[in-house]
């Protein structure tokens, strides 16, 4: 009877630390500042943007 209430609280003991850990790490991540959403790089427009060139239009025979 001693080794199954030993087990037990093992099981308890460790399901309790596992439960308290998650509930860490997410409090830990909630606390992080929010990250600027720049980009790293940033290319100019072309002239044009937003049409393609006739040359380069898709076409249909192959």
């Amino acid at each position: 009877m001693h080794r199954i209430l030993t087990a037990l609280l093992t099981c308890v003991l460790s399901a309790a630390l596992a439960a308290g850990a998650a509930v860490g790490l997410v409090a830990a991540l909630n606390a992080a500042p929010e990250q600027p959403n720049t980009p790293l790089v940033t290319f100019p427009d072309p002239a044009g943007a937003g049409t393609a060139p006739a040359s380069r239009a898709p076409t249909t025979d192959r």
